[in-house]
């Protein structure tokens, strides 16, 4: 690719010549040919150059899922501008770090969000604001700018490069503040390569989209193979549980993209014809957690799931191809590990750093299904093993792991843990952030989650680790979305005392109308961390587990827990 020097805007206009009038994207009621989407974007790119931008200016994009919002970073893209797609979930602070952080010259946002915009506007002064569908007096708008530019191809400053960056996509900003990860035009276009080799796509097949756009599933998986390859996506604003294979039908899908609990919420929704009426064959995502997963086959006659693993930033990339449930990849063990790209390696949760050879002071390698932190080899000469990081070069530094095997070499450090089996499939375990310590003992609270799903099926709950006064480490609580009253807590500690050891059960129990989560359905766990289980700071019904059974957790109840007199 690098000697070709390929970008997306070349292959893109490639596309445009094969087959100007081949549907791109379906929204709505509406079908947006390759030459439309062309030509919207050579609009964008003309208003941009007159305002003044030119190669490596940063844009900000602030939009719902829509196909204009492709059509705005693409014509950046054609630029050389790089657009930061912010999450559209973030608001004051966050939304401040995240436009200012890149040095964002403008931004773009459509009328559903301008009110974030107008609340911060002081605080990004030097950022010029251009509205995409609505019209305020002070402000440019880009929908009647349109009407009156043409539609011609724009010439860039400076030639476009291979590694030039395309766009910044956020981390989710569970924990702290969003971090912007570079995405040059080779790893964009691999979103492209994602469908053609692992899904097959090619011209006639359509892909739903309904995964937010600001991150790499919905914003490369869920674009990219229609700018190149001839499919068609049909894009939808938000999830929705009950219309997921509805729109499937309707717009003729034969492929789909899922991420984390989404499988879950459409296992959870009411059975409908929808679930065998739609032509979906193979459905390609991350998060497919293997407790649902034949589930998931069976009722919705999906025959192909092909589930991914890798991080927005990093290189340490894992495919399932062969349906093996619950594997997020599979390494050849015949292979050599001095040949394997990534590897897992010992990891101590506590002091959050890799376990080293006293004697060597190098990194050890994890044994067959023992659980460890994966990390991916870097090799800056090799595309494909690069790591481009952040854009905030200090936070790069954190993610590099060095003098891993041998004195010297670097390793991207992913912050997830993953063991493999004797046949080289890779499981997913754990974040790091998300495992917790109690009784000396460390608790993995995906597999405290995968129990407790036996016995709340279909029911939306979390698992996290809170402090208890003076005393170490954390204990277990379950956060559970119960708005009918019809949750079987005796029913719960039965399962639990059957299933796990003691230090791993959960000690409290919070019942909530709904859990707060970021735009790609991550769960805010150190959020509901903060907030613990202080009946005088939450309204929701909050329980303890004393004895055999759970209990109405009391100001008076938590004051004992507190000062020792309930022993925990």
């Amino acid at each position: 690719m690098a000697a070709t020097n390929t970008t997306l805007v070349s292959e893109f206009k490639k596309s445009v010549k094969r087959r100007p009038n081949a549907p791109c994207y379906y929204f709505q009621d509406e079908t947006w040919t390759i030459k439309q989407i062309d030509e919207y974007s050579n609009k964008i790119a003309r208003i941009l150059q007159d305002d003044g931008f030119k190669k490596g200016d940063v844009l900000a994009l602030m939009c719902e899922n829509r196909p204009e919002y492709v059509g705005v970073w693409l014509g950046a893209a054609k630029l050389g501008v790089i657009s930061a797609l912010i999450n559209t979930n973030l608001k004051k602070q966050p939304l401040v770090h995240s436009i200012s952080t890149v040095k964002s010259k403008a931004i773009i946002v459509s009328a559903l969000y301008y009110p974030e915009i107008e609340a911060i506007r002081e605080s990004i002064p030097d950022v010029k604001l251009f509205l995409l569908d609505e019209t305020k007096p002070d402000l440019p708008n880009l929908s009647d700018l349109m009407k009156t530019t043409p539609a011609s191809e724009v010439k860039p400053s400076e030639p476009l490069q291979t590694s030039d960056s395309l766009l910044y996509i956020y981390t989710s900003g569970t924990t702290g503040l969003p971090k912007a990860a570079i995405m040059p035009n080779f790893k964009v276009l691999l979103g492209g390569q994602v469908g053609k080799h692992l899904l097959s796509l090619g011209s006639g097949d359509v892909i739903y989209n309904c995964l937010p756009m600001y991150h790499s599933a919905g914003g490369l998986i869920g674009t990219i193979p229609a700018l190149i390859l001839g499919s068609s996506i049909a894009i939808r604003t938000k999830f929705s549980a009950s219309n997921y294979f509805r729109d499937c039908a309707k717009y003729k899908c034969n492929a789909g993209i899922y991420i984390g609990e989404m499988c879950r919420y459409l296992l959870a929704s009411k059975e409908s014809e929808a679930d065998y009426s739609h032509q979906v064959v193979k459905m390609i995502g991350v998060g497919m957690r293997g407790d649902i997963w034949a589930k998931f086959v069976k009722r919705f006659h999906v025959q192909t799931i092909i589930e991914f693993y890798g991080a927005t930033e990093g290189n340490a990339n894992l495919v399932n191809m062969d349906n093996t449930e619950g594997a997020v990849g599979i390494i050849p063990t015949l292979l050599p590990t001095f040949l394997h790209p990534v590897a897992i390696i010992q990891f101590d949760l506590v002091e959050n750093q890799p376990i080293r050879d006293p004697k060597t002071g190098l990194c050890i390698r994890c044994k067959y299904n023992q659980p460890g932190m994966i990390i991916g080899e870097i090799k800056q000469s090799d595309p494909s093993r690069h790591f481009y990081g952040y854009a905030d070069k200090k936070e790069s530094q954190k993610k590099i792991l060095e003098n891993v095997f041998k004195p010297g070499d670097k390793y991207f450090l992913s912050g997830d843990m993953m063991v493999m089996d004797e046949l080289g499939y890779l499981y997913f375990k754990d974040r790091t952030g998300d495992t917790y310590r109690w009784k000396g003992e460390n608790v993995s609270t995906m597999e405290v989650e995968a129990t407790i799903s036996k016995y709340l099926p279909y029911t939306e709950f979390t698992v996290y680790g809170v402090k208890v006064g003076d005393l170490d480490g954390r204990a277990g609580m379950i956060a559970i979305v119960d708005t009918s009253n019809q949750v079987d807590l005796k029913l719960l500690v039965q399962g639990l005392d059957a299933n796990l050891p003691a230090y791993a059960r959960p000690l409290f129990v919070r019942i909530m109308k709904a859990i707060e989560m970021t735009g790609t359905f991550k769960i805010k766990k150190i959020q509901l961390q903060n907030e613990g289980f202080d009946p005088s700071q939450i309204s929701d019904d909050l329980y303890v587990r004393q004895g055999s059974e759970f209990v109405r957790m009391t100001p008076n109840t938590y004051e004992k827990i507190m000062n020792g007199e309930i022993k925990m």
